[in-house]
Order: C-alpha cells, then sequence, then structure tokens
C-alpha cells in the first residue's frame, strides 16, 4: 500500500470512477478531496487550498491548465492501452472489436495523452456497450493502475524511479486516434449485419449515441441488444421495425434484427434518453409510431432445455435449479432505473416466483446496476412529473412489501453492480444482502434536492444498523463501498473477485441455504419476526409516514426535488463542488503541513 497521500481527485463530475477512487482510496488511507474540473481558476483555487501531493483526474473532457500540472504531479487516467491518445479510447477499442484494451495513468504534460506513463493494465474486451466495460473491467484496471502509482510517488520523488516515456516504450500497440465523429459510427441497416451494427451502437453508449431516424424522425440510439426476426418478419427489408417489448423497438439488419432499448429525440421537448416506445408514443390516427408495432411479450421463464439466449431481449428473466430447490430473479433495468411500468412488470415476476415451489429465491438485479430507485428521466418526460413521481414511488413500494410478504422462503438480493437511492432499500428488503467486491453503494436520497424517501426505508435499515447508525447513513452523501457496508451491518457479505465468481459464489451458497436441514426453522422463525414487527408498528404505518414526506418533496412549496432532477436528467454542466466531496472548501479549512512523502 503506497504512503498516505494527500490526493486532489480532479474530475468533470462525480461519475462511477471517480466514486470507487474516492472511496478506495479514503479506504486506503489517503486524505482524498474532489473538486470538478469547471474552470482553470476554480481549479487553481482548489490545488491551494488543498495543497495536495498529487493530483488524480479519472474523468476529464479538457486538459488540465499548465498551470497545475507544471507546478503538481498530476496524474491522468486514460481508459486505454500504453500509447493509445484520444478522447474516443474506449468507443474505437470497442467498435473495431479489439480483443483486449486497457487503463493507462500517465502524467500530465503539455500534449494530452502524451505524458510519460506510470503504470496500466490490460484486460480481455467483452462484446458489450461502453458503459458496461467502463463500469467494471476500465474501473477495477484503473483503481489498480492508480494504487501501483501513487505507491511509486516516494521513489519517484527520491529521484529512484521515473516514469516511461511513450517515446522509449517500443512495444506500445496503441496509437492517436481523433474524436470519434457521428460519421465513423454511422448504421447501414441494408448493408450491415447485426453484429456490426451492436458494435456501434455499444461503442456510443452513454455518450453520444449513434445518430439515425426512426419513424421518420432523427434520433441517438443506445442500448442495443441481439435479436431475432418474429414469425412472418423473415423477408422483411433491412431497417424495417418489427415488433415492440417492455419500451424497446426490434428493428431488422442485413441477416438478423437488433433490439433498441433507448433513444434521444433530436425533435422532442425532452432532449435526454428515453425507453424508445416512450420517445416515439405519439398517439395519432394512423398510429404510425410505436403503437402501431406488433406487440412481443417477453418469456420469463425459459422452457426446459431452452435457450434463454434464443429467447432475445428481456428485462425480466427467471430460472429455477433442476431440484427446483432455487430460484434466480434478474432484472436489468437501463443503468438501474426503474420506472412504474418496470416495477410493475418486476412485482408481476415476484408474484411468479411466488407461485413456484422454491426455498430460496435470489434477486440477481442488473450486471451494472442492481437498482437505483426511481426512473428520472421517465419522471421529467411526464405531463406532471409530480403525478408520474408519486406512482413511481407507490410502484416501487409495491415491490419492497412484495418482497417483504415473502415469509415462506428466504430471499437473498446478490448486488451484481452498484446501487443507489431507493435501490439499496430494496436489496434490504430480502432477507440476506450479498455485494461483489467493488460495488459501491449510495444508501441516501439528499442528493436529489433533499429528497425524503421511501421505499420502507424507515423499517428496514435501523432493524438492520440500529437508529443511530440509521441516521448517520443517511446524512452521510458520501459513496459506500461494498465491503464498508458489509462491516456496518447494512449487508450481510461482499466476495467475489469479479463477475462471474461472484455469480458462482451466488448460486453456492444460495444452495447452501436451500439444502441446510434448519432451513425450515428458519422461515418459521422469520414469519415469527415478520408478524411481531408487524404488530408492532404496521408496514402501512411506515409507508404512509414516508410518503407524507415524499408528498411534500413532489407537491410541496420548497421544488429543490424538481430543480435537482431537471439537471441530473438534462446533464446540466456543473456549477461548483459540493461541499460534502469537496473538503478543501469546508469553512475553517486549512491546509495541513506539507506530506512527507
Amino acid at each position: 500500500m503506497a504512503a498516505a497521500l494527500r490526493i486532489l481527485l480532479l474530475t468533470h463530475s462525480f461519475n462511477g470512477l471517480a466514486q470507487r477512487l474516492f472511496a478506495e482510496l479514503g479506504s486506503d488511507g489517503h486524505e482524498v478531496s474532489v473538486e470538478f474540473d469547471i474552470a482553470d481558476s476554480v481549479t487553481e483555487e482548489a490545488v491551494a487550498l488543498f495543497a495536495p501531493d498529487v493530483i488524480v483526474a479519472p474523468f476529464l473532457k479538457r486538459a488540465v491548465p499548465e498551470s497545475i500540472w507544471r507546478r503538481h504531479l498530476t496524474l491522468i487516467v486514460h481508459p486505454g492501452i500504453i500509447g493509445d491518445r484520444g478522447p474516443s479510447a474506449l468507443d474505437w477499442a470497442i467498435q473495431e472489436a479489439e480483443p483486449a484494451w486497457g487503463v493507462t495513468v500517465l502524467q500530465a504534460e503539455a500534449e494530452m495523452d502524451a505524458g510519460p506513463v506510470w503504470a496500466s493494465r490490460e484486460f480481455p474486451l467483452r462484446a458489450a456497450s461502453k458503459a458496461d466495460v467502463y463500469r467494471n473491467e476500465t474501473t477495477a484496471g484503473a483503481l489498480a493502475a492508480v494504487r501501483e502509482a501513487l505507491a511509486r510517488v516516494p521513489e519517484w520523488r527520491a529521484g529512484r524511479w521515473q516514469p516511461r516515456p511513450l517515446a522509449q516504450i517500443g512495444d506500445a500497440r496503441g496509437r492517436p486516434r481523433p474524436s470519434m465523429r457521428q460519421a465513423e459510427r454511422a448504421l447501414d441497416w441494408a448493408r450491415m449485419g447485426s453484429a456490426e451494427i451492436l458494435a456501434r451502437i455499444r461503442a456510443a453508449d452513454g455518450f453520444p449515441g449513434v445518430a439515425d431516424a426512426l419513424f421518420g424522425q432523427p434520433c441517438q440510439l443506445f442500448d442495443a441488444h441481439p435479436g431475432q426476426r418474429p414469425a412472418g418478419c423473415e423477408h422483411a427489408a433491412p431497417g424495417t421495425l418489427l415488433a415492440r417489448r417492455d419500451g424497446a423497438l426490434l428493428r431488422a439488419t442485413a441477416d438478423g434484427a437488433v433490439w433498441i432499448g433507448h433513444v434521444r429525440r433530436a425533435d422532442s421537448p425532452h432532449p435526454f434518453k428515453l425507453p424508445a416506445t416512450l420517445a416515439f408514443a405519439a398517439e395519432v390516427a394512423e398510429a404510425t409510431e410505436a403503437a402501431a408495432l406488433p406487440e412481443l411479450p417477453a418469456t420469463l421463464m425459459a422452457p426446459a432445455g431452452a435457450d434463454p439466449a434464443a429467447l432475445g431481449y428481456r428485462e425480466l428473466a427467471y430460472r429455477e435449479t433442476d431440484d427446483g430447490a432455487l430460484g434466480v430473479l434478474s432484472f436489468e433495468f437501463y443503468n438501474g432505473a426503474m420506472s412504474t411500468a418496470q416495477c410493475r412488470r418486476l412485482l408481476a415476476a415476484i408474484e411468479f416466483a411466488r407461485g413456484r415451489p422454491t426455498r430460496v429465491l435470489v434477486l440477481d438485479g442488473g450486471a451494472g446496476f442492481w437498482s437505483n430507485g426511481i426512473h428520472l428521466n421517465t419522471i421529467e418526460a411526464a405531463p406532471s412529473p409530480a403525478d408520474e413521481s408519486w406512482a413511481n414511488i407507490e410502484a416501487i413500494d409495491d415491490v419492497c412489501l412484495a418482497l417483504l410478504g415473502l415469509t415462506d422462503r428466504l430471499t437473498v438480493a446478490a448486488l451484481r453492480g452498484n446501487a443507489g437511492a431507493g435501490g439499496c432499500f430494496l436489496a434490504l428488503a430480502c432477507d440476506r444482502v450479498w455485494a461483489r467486491e467493488g460495488a459501491v453503494m449510495n444508501p441516501h436520497y439528499k442528493n436529489m434536492g433533499n429528497l425524503f424517501g421511501s421505499e420502507y426505508w424507515t423499517y428496514l435499515l435501523p432493524r438492520r444498523v440500529g437508529e443511530d447508525a440509521a441516521r448517520a447513513i443517511m446524512r452521510n452523501r458520501l459513496p459506500l463501498l461494498a465491503r464498508e457496508a458489509a462491516a456496518q451491518g447494512l449487508i450481510d457479505d461482499c466476495f467475489g473477485a469479479d463477475r462471474a465468481d461472484f455469480a458462482a459464489q451466488v448460486e453456492a451458497r444460495a444452495r447452501t441455504l436451500a439444502d441446510d436441514p434448519g432451513l425450515a426453522a428458519r422461515i418459521a422463525d422469520k414469519a415469527r419476526r415478520r408478524a411481531a414487527d408487524e404488530a408492532a408498528k404496521p408496514l402501512a404505518a411506515y409507508r404512509a409516514a414516508e410518503l407524507d414526506m415524499m408528498r411534500r418533496n413532489f407537491y410541496g412549496f420548497d421544488p429543490s426535488y424538481h430543480v435537482a432532477r431537471y439537471h441530473f436528467v438534462l446533464k446540466s454542466p456543473q456549477s461548483w463542488t459540493p461541499r460534502h466531496l469537496a473538503r478543501h472548501r469546508e469553512l475553517g479549512w486549512r491546509a495541513p503541513a506539507a506530506s512527507a512523502a
């Protein structure tokens, strides 16, 4: 582990990578503060206030000012292999199907991404979206490389170690590449097969999307998945829209079909990502948009012996072990956001699982995000955001209530990915909560305009950690590592070196629960405790009190929630760094004496 350093994270926004570095480096014993990269003068002020030993820049959209990097050691985290340069590193790698990719930590100099190399990591590049690769392999590689670089700082300062200039790295496979333009992303539906179209949309996922058109209207495409042409559409012309399912649109390619889950319409009063069928939900007499397409129902539980991949795009999937003891319910919602409609579909899936003769039910969540709670984008796009907020919070409360009502079996929340806000408390509605090592939780609501929150958190959180700790957790607006959440008792365990290891361990541990001879007694005890809690204070009372506070957030005189939601959805540029992140801007802050490092 590196000697303790004072580290300033200079970042465009507090994205997933910045959150992971903030939490992990703090856990390593470093003193970490954050400054959003707003303007050169603001950055210069932050550096003067915090007097950092090292500046680490995990996510920037412009060059670090020379006034900073000439005077202070500044390490840039670049999401590319050694020698790769340019702002579209992952975009090019995914679109061109590179077999492996990596992360490089280099020192800031006059030319972007061209400074000497301090550390790097490589990984096999999966066929996945840019956002998914960034959240997983890129973030894990960045953390390892940053730790390695920080460990070298004392040796560098003592003159016993020097980073390698790019010119001296003869085996570097990377090369300078420009920002990828829409011309390089363009889709030719008549000529391109599904694999190429998927690669192009995945390479642009998150931002900026692929410029295209649906129903004759320009839009950006996101969230693409493999598809199959339904019966009767075998000879449809490439580019034809074939069907809809759970908010997505199925479009024919030259050799098959792909699902388009989300779009951003150029002509919309809501210029942000929305489920494709919602973005194209015009109610016109001719029904020329999504409503005219046939609904292609998803199969929740694959028939015995069926290949799940052949069932195509599904937000929800249920499976059981061969002996029927263990059920696994997965819900893969884009960016972890759960709209009113998605909550209702998940509720129906839980009711289906309730009717199955299993002893343990695992809620697998999504690979990237377990859940982030209510869907702020669909709320913002609603005719009445206040009414839709209310409908959405009621719907996710119903999901929590259904889980709490499963008193005839044990339930497990398996957090493969991050969880935030209401998604954290949805997980706590299960009997066991297991998280993958490296998952980050944000079990609070206050960053969204002092939202009070619901999802029965006033019952679930104190039940796990006690009243005092619950209040402290809800006041804390900082990301929480899964292992720290386990240490606090917020969750039960944290394990898994990677996603595959976590999945294997979840299944093994859940099967151990299902095969435990004492399981029946555990389930009976669970039912007794739930009955005792209900007698002491009904769940309906917790919900009513929470919703009374939420009513003030949605309909009250204070518009903070609506303002915060608007800026979140529109990705408004940051105007300042929140004080809970920028400790150097706290009242009375004084930079301590220079570190020995």
